[in-house]
């Protein structure tokens, strides 16, 4: 016999007065922690205007010691930030010990607002307690920082429990009788529905177990019986659909070419993290957006564009970014589903292949220009000499003498380039051990002194005392060194002054040689570092220079683990740094 369940329903005011309760309950919680809040925030406010009324003096310790003790004596929590986030002084903790607080909410409302305030009600990581903030900016003389005031919520939610505790009292006493008539039919109401939330929470969860029958025949019992056969039939759609989820998902996230799927609307539907990376969006918020509004390349929008109207495939190439520009091939294809157009867009990296390129084409130009000159020279004083200079006693000498200097120069640029040829071949053999400081460094400058005095130049050398000792190859160092110098005395004019010095930074030891020479186009230093890279080539091939010695010096500074950098301007000198790993 089937039982109705809606003349039970008559005890179930109950259900809706317990609602109402909790209801009254929520909101009275809610506006009287919005009044007590209120509270705490005119209180530290007021306290704010006392302390921009009466500001701290940084610069005096006790002076400021004296300010956080009278600011805090009403039980308040102060704080000063700084612009860049250090705590300059608190009033609970040593400032020394806490985290930067530039990233607090507080803080930076403070500083990005014009009125100069923020607020936050949050967990302070510092107290390990909830706290009410205030944080108030104050420019002073020297530098603009943040006085920021704090109170416990503690004393608030304390105060709120013990009010909601006599509201809940009061209620329940209301309702006792009721209970009393009406505590067997909710039992076993609850029992049922409890049983059917359960279900549905394991459902939820992914457990699809199929429920237990209590044996009823009312709505509850149809109900469930409902439940169950859906629940089944979705637990066996999910567990499709989730393989093939994670099938594509691991499939499009190990991929290093960057996918994205757009909309008919233009809008991106879903890409992949090489996406975000390789057009640097920011991680998770470029799904949705329109394509023009997350993308700053016309190309890829106008690709994707002639996807959605021709409905056909559209390849290119596209370059991405100013300072390291990338190159990507780009392929934009249809994509026809339900009834909807969308368009798949791949982006390739091809920055390397590029890049070999322009290194096979800059390689075969350079070397064939640079073996261009001496072969000519030799060539030609050679044809000279067989032409009947031979017989030129005032000459023939100097032709023969030109004929070596070429020579030389041939020979230095061929070991130069089979040396950087190993190097990048990665067959350069270190034998790394500690190696002093100032024995490489004295042994260089002694190797090059003669040639500054007939130049004209001096060279000073500084090095503290108690320098540690590098780990590295000490020929490798040496030549990295001597090629610096080198440099230095050829691009230094009579009369000049070459300082080589090292100071010890952190793990570290830092070289540098300085010179007062013609310097370098602020244009040029970000290629000085590249084979055959000449800032004056007549000048560097009148003196000897094969225009791979800063190569080899990048490439064996690279392989030590260290850097290799400069700074320069015209007129007024080059400064060359590179960084070896102390061996201490």
């Amino acid at each position: 016999m089937r039982v109705s369940l809606f003349w039970r329903l008559g005890l179930t005011y109950m259900a809706l007065v317990l609602a109402v309760l909790v209801c009254v309950d929520w909101f009275a919680a809610r506006l009287l922690r919005a009044d007590a809040l209120r509270d705490a925030f005119n209180q530290i406010e007021a306290l704010g205007h006392i302390a921009r009324a009466r500001p701290p003096h940084l610069e005096d310790a006790e002076s400021l010691r004296v300010w956080l003790k009278e600011m805090s004596s009403s039980g308040a929590r102060v704080t000063i930030i700084a612009s860049d986030g250090r705590v300059l002084a608190e009033s609970a903790r040593d400032p020394n010990t806490m985290e930067n607080h530039a990233g607090r909410p507080e803080i930076r409302e403070a500083f990005a607002s014009s009125a100069g305030e923020g607020r936050a009600v949050r967990h302070s990581a510092t107290l390990d307690r909830d706290l009410v903030y205030y944080a108030l900016r104050h420019n002073t003389a020297a530098a603009q920082v943040v006085l920021r005031f704090a109170l416990p919520l503690a004393p608030i939610d304390a105060a709120l429990a013990k009010v909601r505790r006599q509201l809940w009292l009061t209620s329940m006493g209301i309702l006792l009788v009721a209970v009393a008539v009406s505590i067997f039919f909710s039992r076993w109401l609850s029992s049922r529905v409890r049983q059917l939330k359960e279900f549905a929470s394991r459902a939820a969860a992914g457990d699809f177990t199929p429920l237990e029958r209590d044996g009823g025949h009312d709505e509850l019992a149809e109900l469930a019986d409902a439940l169950d056969g859906t629940v089944a039939q979705l637990g066996q759609t999910i567990r499709t659909l989730t393989d093939e989820r994670n099938r594509s998902a691991a499939i499009l996230g190990s991929m290093v070419e960057g996918v994205a799927v757009v909309g008919g609307d233009e809008r991106i539907l879903y890409c992949n993290r090489a996406f975000e990376q390789i057009l640097e969006l920011r991680e998770g918020i470029s799904q949705g957006k329109k394509l023009v509004e997350a993308l700053r390349q016309a190309e890829l929008v106008s690709a994707v564009r002639q996807v959605l109207t021709g409905g056909k495939e559209v390849t290119g190439e596209v370059e991405v970014g100013t300072i390291r520009p990338r190159n990507f091939s780009v392929t934009a294809a249809p994509v026809q589903a339900d009834g909807t157009s969308s368009a798949v867009l791949v982006l390739h990296d091809i920055t390397e292949l590029r890049r070999l390129e322009r290194v096979r084409r800059d390689f075969v130009a350079n070397v064939s220009h640079e073996f261009k000159t001496p072969l000519t020279a030799i060539q030609g004083f050679a044809e000279t000499l067989l032409g009947g200079a031979l017989d030129d006693k005032a000459n023939r000498r100097r032709f023969v003498e030109i004929i070596r200097e070429h020579a030389r120069r041939l020979a230095r640029l061929t070991d130069d380039l089979l040396k950087l040829s190993r190097i990048e071949a990665g067959q350069l053999e270190l034998e790394l051990r500690p190696v002093s400081v100032s024995a490489l460094v004295n042994g260089c400058v002694e190797t090059s002194r003669l040639k500054a005095e007939q130049k004209g130049l001096r060279i000073n050398v500084e090095l503290p005392e108690g320098l540690p000792p590098v780990r590295g190859d000490a020929a490798q160092l040496g030549e990295v060194l001597q090629n610096l110098l080198d440099n230095a005395l050829q691009y230094t004019p009579p009369g000049g002054q070459i300082d080589v010095t090292a100071h010890a930074n952190g793990h570290e030891v830092i070289f540098t040689v300085a010179d007062t020479g013609i310097g370098i186009p602020e244009s040029d230093l970000v290629r000085i570092f590249e084979r055959f890279y000449r800032v004056d080539a007549a000048r560097s091939r009148e003196v000897g220079g094969t225009g791979l010695g800063l190569s080899i010096a990048r490439h064996i500074v690279d392989a030590h683990g260290g850097r290799i950098w400069v700074e320069s301007a015209i007129g007024q000198g080059s400064r060359f740094h590179f960084s070896i790993a102390s061996a201490s």
